[in-house]
């Protein structure tokens, strides 16, 4: 399947104006967040053989982004979200099979997120597929204290046996009523800011109007689920790299804090 990476980058942020150009330092130095998930789309195009692209409306991204040598497509103002900036790419460039929105808030990304992804669709199993992490007792506490805070923080999953999603939220979701340990598995699985949609299914994604959940969320993806298309999820294994995404400046911090964790592994 003829893949392209797309990462949707956008200067209007009401919740962090400007969070594409935002300083992410690292034991590599200080680099934009968007240039970060650049890296990280590369690396992902390395091992499935695909091209990467930036997508924007904002020609200060622009400039930047093909200063440090990546690749730009110019989408327009009027895109609400991620996906349908992604549609109107995959409108430009009608050659490939395939469409990965890499949200430029997840530098953290590992290749094989990706490369999972991709197989997973090979098989067929939707139009539309998106990666699920489960939590560990700390990565659940972590998105409650940022619920508690105030803070629109990571967005969580449900699914079905099958690996239809059945809801997303930026809610913490399911419900549990007690603790767990740090390093303890949970019922709750953090849904990664990534999406494969075959280039088919992406086309009718801008005709539909925004659903009541989609607009109270804020999900993008929710969208599908209301037109009854079905969205599925696939498990990935973090395999000891810590995982977040810059939804807040104050997140910030915390993801310099896991780029040298994950920087000191293999």
């Amino acid at each position: 399947m003829k893949t392209l990476i797309v990462i949707p980058a956008r200067y209007a942020s009401s919740r962090f104006p400007a969070k594409p150009l935002a300083q992410i330092a690292g034991p590599d130095g200080v680099k934009t967040l968007v240039q970060r998930t650049w890296a990280a789309g590369l690396a992902a195009g390395q091992m499935i053989g695909a091209r990467v692209v930036v997508a924007t409306d904002d020609a200060r991204i622009a400039a930047h982004v093909q200063g440090f040598g990546g690749e730009v497509v110019m989408t327009s103002a009027q895109a609400q979200n991620g996906t349908e900036r992604c549609a109107e790419v995959a409108a430009q460039r009608g050659d490939y099979d395939l469409i990965v929105n890499l949200q430029g808030d997840a530098p953290l990304t590992p290749p094989w997120f990706i490369a999972d992804l991709v197989a997973a669709m090979a098989q067929g199993v939707a139009d539309v597929a998106t990666p699920v992490l489960r939590c560990d007792g700390a990565m659940r506490a972590a998105l409650i204290a940022d619920r508690r805070a105030g803070r629109v923080g990571g967005t969580t999953a449900v699914f079905a046996a099958d690996g239809s999603a059945l809801y997303f939220s930026k809610e913490v979701i399911p419900f549990c009523a007690h603790d767990f340990k740090d390093s303890d598995p949970t019922p709750v699985f953090h849904h990664v800011g990534l999406y494969a949609y075959r280039t088919g299914g992406l086309r009718d994604y801008p005709r539909w109007p925004m659903g009541q959940l989609e607009a109270l969320e804020a999900l993008e993806q929710l969208r599908f689920l209301e037109q009854g298309r079905r969205v599925h999820c696939v498990q990935v294994a973090a395999n000891s790299r810590q995982f977040w995404e810059v939804n807040n400046p104050e997140d910030i911090p915390i993801v310099e804090a896991m780029i040298s964790h994950n920087a000191g592994l293999a």
